[in-house]
């Protein structure tokens, strides 16, 4: 360790944990990860986990503690109240929530929600990668986060103006295990890449139609029975329409904006959305997500007064 660690950041989803010793810059000096995520977590108990971690790590018994993520959801350890969009990012990292009863001072940053009528949503996590994206103090920033469940998030001078979610890793997942594409991607989907031809012609075809998929997706199972389609294309196939179906209908939705589209995006995904989205004519800025989230996760500790300015 090269430095005196001034707070440890947790990045806690439903399957996975992230978690880093950082010193008051935010610079990494310790690290582990681990499949300790919600589910396991409820079952041996979040403190456990945690300061098993952190002393994997060598952090001093009173170090303080910020996290994000879905340990702040309602089946989490505590429940960090969602705060309703529009929404300045600092005043939401500001409401940490804090747990009670720990010796270290250890909070959980809030989720955001959407209340419209017709597009009702939510994001726990994401938030604190917007804090941490460099994102200019002022104009209109369109975000492309994807994963599982892909969030597009529009920030104005500062403040999340709204956002909305598209589940297409989930879709993916599902489709490819419970469909009757399963006989065409076989049980190991490939993995796929971004110069693949059938996922450039599968992802502008769904972006040439506006991100009309569902039509599009029997068409998969029969190019593997008229066209001898292998299982490798036909995944690559289901990538680009499930991928290009969310940038079209991102791009319906909220425009293309006179700022390039803000990418926060770590793995394989980066490649493929960079190339989607040069498929569709928007140009983009990547922004590596494990930095970005802990960048975010310092300035919630710094909003909270766990830790103070960088020097």
């Amino acid at each position: 360790m090269s430095g005196a660690a001034a707070v440890a950041a947790v990045d806690w989803g439903t399957t996975r944990l992230r978690a880093w010793l950082l010193d008051n810059s935010g610079k990494v000096l310790a690290e582990q990860r681990g499949d300790d995520g919600l589910i396991t977590a409820r079952e041996k108990g979040f403190a456990k986990v945690l300061e098993g971690h952190l002393a994997a790590m060598g952090a001093p018994e009173t170090l303080p503690v910020i996290i994000c993520g879905m340990a702040g959801s309602r089946q989490g350890w505590i429940e960090a109240p969602y705060v309703s969009v529009p929404a300045p990012i600092g005043a939401i990292l500001a409401g940490a929530a804090r747990i009670e009863g720990e010796r270290r001072d250890i909070r959980i940053v809030p989720g955001l929600a959407q209340h419209l009528a017709d597009a009702p949503d939510v994001m726990r996590g994401e938030e604190t990668q917007l804090a941490g994206a460099g994102l200019p103090a002022k104009g209109r920033h369109l975000v492309c986060m994807p994963g599982t469940h892909s969030k597009w998030v529009v920030v104005e001078d500062g403040a999340v103006a709204g956002f909305g979610t598209w589940p297409t890793g989930e879709l993916f997942s599902v489709l490819a295990a419970h469909s009757i594409l399963k006989h065409s991607l076989g049980e190991h989907p490939a993995a796929v890449v971004p110069d693949s031809p059938y996922f450039r012609q599968w992802c502008q075809r769904a972006l040439g139609e506006g991100g009309d998929v569902s039509s599009k997706l029997f068409a998969i199972r029969a190019a593997g029975l008229l066209q001898d389609l292998k299982a490798d294309e036909a995944a690559a196939c289901l990538s680009g329409l499930l991928i290009g179906g969310e940038i079209a209908s991102a791009k319906r939705r909220y425009g293309a904006g006179e700022a390039p589209v803000v990418l926060i995006v770590s793995g394989a995904l980066a490649a493929l959305y960079g190339a989607a989205l040069g498929f569709a004519g928007l140009a983009f800025r990547t922004v590596d997500a494990d930095e970005a989230v802990r960048a975010g996760l310092v300035e919630a500790a710094r909003e909270n007064g766990m830790i103070g300015d960088a020097q």
